[in-house]
């Protein structure tokens, strides 16, 4: 159940990030971000929250004995798309105890 709900928001969430794509280009993001006070608040806790699950991807990738930097790298590249893909791939199993 849970992959199923990762999957369909993966699915909204791409056919979102493709509709504001082809409205408004990939440069249309920063004149969206700098619109006003608002924006950029808004702006500023989405990248505190890439952050904080960068922060556990590396916990969890490491306990898992996985590199996490392509994940790391790719979250501040395409947002959450990378985070949603990772919970898809990664190991279902628990992680060992140190």
């Amino acid at each position: 159940m849970q992959r199923i709900l990762i999957v369909i928001t993966l699915l909204f969430f791409g056919i979102l990030t493709g509709f504001a794509i082809w409205h408004d280009g990939i440069s249309g993001v920063y004149p969206s971000i700098v619109h006003s006070y608002h924006s950029i608040q808004i702006y500023v806790d989405l990248v505190i929250a890439a952050m904080l699950i960068n922060i556990w991807i590396w916990r969890d990738a490491t306990s898992r004995g996985r590199n996490p930097w392509g994940w790391i790298i790719a979250t501040m590249i395409v947002g959450s798309f990378s985070p949603l893909v990772y919970l898809l791939v990664r190991s279902s199993s628990v992680p060992p105890q140190k």
